[in-house]
């Protein structure tokens, strides 16, 4: 079973924003993120693999773990840089990447994720920032598995792939345009 395991003195997080593969980066670089898992969450039938995900079959979405330490980092902080990287009035998917397994959520873990992710949502939708409601789902986490292992540091891996991928996906001329001012975005 490929299900993480559970750190003490630790935070969790877990994040849908359509490819896993771009909701890495901009998570890995902050200061107190221990660690960031490229896998699946949202689904019942155990130990999927990308294949089967993809399939769009499975209820699972392609999402990331987030380890970090919330003496340096807080949940909420995470909260700012999931919005800033996702379209989160897209019901139907995240840029070129169609169907419910590339749908945004937050998994929350616990009630206080819950009532944060839900504060923070309504605060988005609030703002104005988008013409469209924020549609993103904020539901309990079934189980993260981790995605096989090529997809893991897949930004690393293959640098060129993922930069056209990014942006000839529509995600990162969308993120500029809407968060141009912000850092997080890259």
């Amino acid at each position: 079973m490929r299900d993480s395991v559970r750190h003490s003195a630790t935070g969790r997080a877990i994040f849908a924003g359509g490819c896993f593969w771009c909701m890495v980066p901009p998570f890995e670089k902050l200061a107190g993120v221990l660690s960031v898992v490229a896998g699946f969450d949202g689904g019942t039938s155990p130990d999927p693999t990308y294949a089967q995900v993809c399939s769009g079959t499975t209820g699972y979405a392609e999402a990331v773990e987030i380890v970090f330490d919330p003496k340096i980092i807080s949940y909420q902080e995470l909260l700012q840089v999931f919005w800033k990287n996702i379209d989160p009035t897209d019901g139907k998917g995240q840029f070129a990447d169609r169907g419910r397994q590339y749908r945004t959520a937050i998994f929350y873990l616990d009630d206080e994720q819950r009532r944060l992710a839900e504060a923070s949502r309504a605060a988005l939708d609030a703002s104005g920032t988008f013409d469209r409601p924020v549609v993103t789902e904020v539901v309990p986490s079934t189980t993260f598995y981790s995605a096989e292992e090529y997809h893991q540091g897949y930004h690393r891996k293959a640098p060129l792939h993922y930069q056209t991928y990014r942006q000839l996906s529509g995600r990162g001329p969308f993120l500029e345009r809407h968060w141009k001012s912000d850092a997080d975005i890259k």
